[in-house]
């Protein structure tokens, strides 16, 4: 007998900027694209227009997840930006509870634009967290996970 995996189970999503680690993370959005149009009016055809494809844009990816060891990881990251910019590709991975692999995407020229890190209020016993902001060029083929 086959089993299926349930998809709406938990996902969880490990980020590798050029084969290194940064860790999971278990908040992942804006990975996204969207195809800019230009309209072309035909002469001597008042019934139909051109939809032309333009410029391809890419949305910037928010990343979050509690804090944790490879937080130090990321900061390196970001602080090596001072250093002179190096854009790396990357591979987002959505995994299940079980490690096993849902899906992937690589990305080309990858920049971290934004850290928050946590709010630490004793008044508020909340988990810390933090979110990692980052650009890139567009998606590739992003491999291994």
């Amino acid at each position: 007998m086959t089993t299926t995996k349930d998809p709406g189970s938990t996902i969880y999503f490990k980020l590798t900027i050029d084969g290194q680690n940064l860790g999971l993370f278990n908040g992942c959005e804006g990975l996204s694209s969207e195809v800019q149009v230009e309209q072309r009016e035909e002469g001597g055809n008042n019934g139909f227009v051109w939809q032309l494809p333009s410029r391809v844009t890419f949305s910037s990816i928010r990343l979050t997840r509690p804090l944790t060891p490879d937080t130090a990881k990321v900061a390196a990251w970001i602080s090596s930006v001072a250093t002179g910019i190096r854009r790396p590709t990357a591979q987002i991975a959505a995994l299940r509870a079980d490690g096993s692999l849902v899906a992937q995407w690589g990305l080309v020229d990858v920049l971290p634009i934004r850290w928050q890190g946590p709010t630490l209020d004793p008044s508020s016993p909340a988990v810390a967290t933090e979110t990692l902001e980052i650009t890139h060029h567009g998606f590739t083929d992003a491999g291994g996970a």
